[in-house]
């Protein structure tokens, strides 16, 4: 699997679709639902056949008050889950900010760490460079650990994000992994900051991050705090909400989006390709 992102015949830019999986107590939206190996191997199965090329296995939660888990337990939670999936051959990624997580995910084939605090230790970078695996190096203004409840001013959380990245793309490379293994998250949600604004203007300026940084981008509004509070939706009514900016993502070039319903934003996107094919061929 390449790490670009499918083109259709028309030039529609459509992302890579990660599908969640939380193996958590206290997941925002879905805490307690997939504790088992056997619930979560299942859900995983169900994402691929909706349409996910990646499955992210989360073994903690990361927003504000979420539990705190240790690297033994989030070993635990991963180990039957991760070692039948990519016995199958599916691409996994893991989300884990803990060293001896992504060591261990990484030793059993993960193809991808996701960390939120965007690899943080440079005494680590040797072994992250034979890992083999992609990163995906995560912005958040709280820099280390889950996120938190924090006010924020926009335009400088939009600095600070092209800041970060300057300088920890930089630093990665000097250690000796490749460009072509970093992949980008400018966070939403709690990461940048309580009020929507700060993602409002991530997301509105996601072209000009893939200009500046040429690496591949990964957004995740799926669900976000940012979308409940702009439009007064609980989790369990956000899904219009989440679809609107996963769309909005895609047609600005995220070329992953990380989401809990693989399955209407795949059929959005066949939808929103069909009608742009159909405007290329005219009347």
């Amino acid at each position: 699997m390449t790490q670009h992102s499918h083109t259709s015949p028309v030039g529609i830019h459509r992302p890579r679709l990660v599908g969640i999986v939380n193996i958590t107590t206290d997941s925002f939206s879905d805490g307690n639902r997939f504790l088992t190996a056997r619930d979560a191997v299942s859900h995983a199965h169900r994402l691929r056949s909706e349409g996910a090329d990646v499955i992210e296995l989360g073994p903690a939660a990361s927003h504000p008050g979420a539990e705190k888990v240790s690297a033994e337990e989030e070993v635990r939670r991963l180990a039957d889950v991760l070692d039948q999936l990519v016995a199958e051959g599916v691409p996994v990624s893991v989300d884990s900010y803990q060293p001896t997580t992504q060591l261990f995910a990484a030793a059993r084939g993960a193809a991808y760490l996701n960390d939120i605090q965007g690899f943080a230790d440079p005494e680590r970078y040797a072994e992250l460079a034979g890992t083999g695996c992609r990163l995906v190096v995560m912005h958040s203004v709280q820099r280390r650990g889950p996120a938190t409840e924090v006010r924020t001013d926009p335009a400088r959380v939009c600095r600070g994000i092209e800041e970060f990245f300057a300088e920890r793309l930089t630093a990665l490379e000097a250690a000796g992994i490749g460009r072509d293994r970093l992949v980008i998250d400018p966070g939403l949600g709690h990461f940048l900051g309580s009020g929507p604004e700060p993602s409002l203007r991530t997301l509105a300026g996601l072209e000009r991050l893939k200009a500046r940084f040429d690496v591949p981008v990964l957004v995740s509004p799926s669900r976000k705090s940012f979308l409940r509070t702009l439009t007064g939706s609980a989790v369990s009514g956000i899904g219009p909400a989440t679809l609107a900016a996963e769309l909005y993502a895609a047609r600005s070039g995220a070329d992953y989006i990380r989401t809990h319903d693989v399955a209407a934003l795949r059929d959005a996107l066949t939808v929103f390709e069909a009608l742009e094919s159909a405007k290329e061929s005219g009347w």
